[in-house]
């Protein structure tokens, strides 16, 4: 028999503020929160041709003035924050009809943005009547709940789905489309503003470690559910249309979590530290064995208690490697070189194999 709580991996139908405040404190690992844009569009939008383009019109998005909608900004963004752990973060999305708004009302909480990412559409919609600029992009806003609190950031998973590189706060992910796009039974779209898995990937995954608990109080057609479920997360989904929550439901309930280095998190596993000394002391270093830099030059000999030697007095790797660049500090494990069968290889090799015979995880 299960013990999770009845609201984990559930998606509650009704309005946020008030199935928020059943929630129990501090339950929640992150919140992914797509709110109502207030868009206040009025009037129908055309296409060139003459054909009308479903936007959003829909009841959920429509507010009587700046003060309603920030009134209700500051009620359901309260209701969050209560639910947050100490080193849980927020993340919301907007536009430029909301985004400011919501910028402002977050700092005026105690929130504290970390980054600002862009979402770049490039199959966005264009601007039909030519009377503006096409909007391409919309804005995510990424808090922690204070400036002091810690947080969870998953540098190298994200660096990994990169290709190697720094991950860039300019995200460039096509509209939900085909197959992913959910529809009502006459085949139009099912939600207006249903948000592509890749999004949710990448929050979810810089964000959150395995097990944890994304809470969307927006739940819509359940891309947060459903990406939390891949990538081995719980969620906490509220949505008040009894559609939309049966449609997330389904949606959910297909999919399989997936495991991999990416999703288990293994790229930020701390290992754990290996001494000189260590490899000194159990064979795989010899006493007065020369390390060669990256030329090939021999550069200094280990000493007994784990330290090097260039013919002054025994320093650590880290210090004759940064002595060695003239830098202030550098890492002796990627600067130097053992000669082994003929051939040299890095230090940090030895370090690897240590780790592994002793029971210290992947190197």
């Amino acid at each position: 028999m299960s013990t999770s709580p009845p609201y984990l991996d559930a998606v509650i139908q009704g309005d946020c503020l008030e199935v928020m405040q059943g929630l129990p404190a501090a339950c929640a690992d992150l919140v992914f929160a797509d709110p109502p844009y207030f868009m206040q569009t009025e009037g129908f939008l055309f296409r060139s041709d003459g054909s009308r383009f479903s936007g959003v019109d829909d009841a959920w998005d429509k507010f009587g003035g700046f003060a309603e909608y920030d009134a209700f900004t500051r009620a359901w963004l309260g209701g969050c924050r209560r639910l947050m752990k100490e080193d849980a973060t927020l993340w919301v999305i907007g536009s430029f009809q909301n985004i400011y708004r919501l910028g402002s009302i977050l700092q005026d909480m105690g929130f504290w943005i970390l980054n600002d990412i862009i979402w770049s559409k490039p199959n966005a919609v264009p601007n039909f009547g030519g009377t503006r600029f096409q909007n391409a992009h919309e804005t995510l806003l990424w808090c922690a709940r204070s400036r002091d609190a810690r947080y969870i950031f998953n540098y190298k998973t994200m660096k990994r789905l990169n290709g190697g590189r720094q991950a860039r706060s300019v995200w460039d992910i096509t509209l939900c489309k085909g197959g992913e796009r959910l529809k009502d039974g006459q085949g139009a779209k099912l939600h207006p503003a249903q948000k592509p898995e890749k999004l949710l990937y990448n929050v979810i995954l810089a964000s959150t470690r395995p097990e944890g608990v994304v809470l969307d109080p927006f739940f819509g057609t359940g891309t947060t559910g459903a990406v939390a479920r891949l990538t081995g997360r719980h969620f906490i989904g509220i949505e008040r249309d009894a559609a939309y929550a049966e449609a997330a439901r389904q949606r959910v309930a297909a999919v399989q979590t997936v495991h991999s280095d990416i999703h288990d998190q293994a790229l930020e596993t701390r290992l754990p530290r290996v001494p000189m000394r260590a490899l000194v002391r159990d064979g795989y270093l010899e006493n007065g064995e020369s390390l060669y830099d990256r030329s090939g030059r021999a550069a200094c000999t280990v000493t007994e208690r784990g330290l090097v030697c260039d013919g002054g007095a025994p320093v650590s790797i880290h210090r004759m490697a940064a002595m060695i660049l003239g830098r202030s500090n550098a890492n002796g494990w990627d600067l130097f070189r053992v000669r082994r069968d003929g051939a040299l290889v890095p230090l940090d090799l030895l370090r690897r194999r240590w780790r592994e015979d002793h029971g210290g995880g992947r190197g």
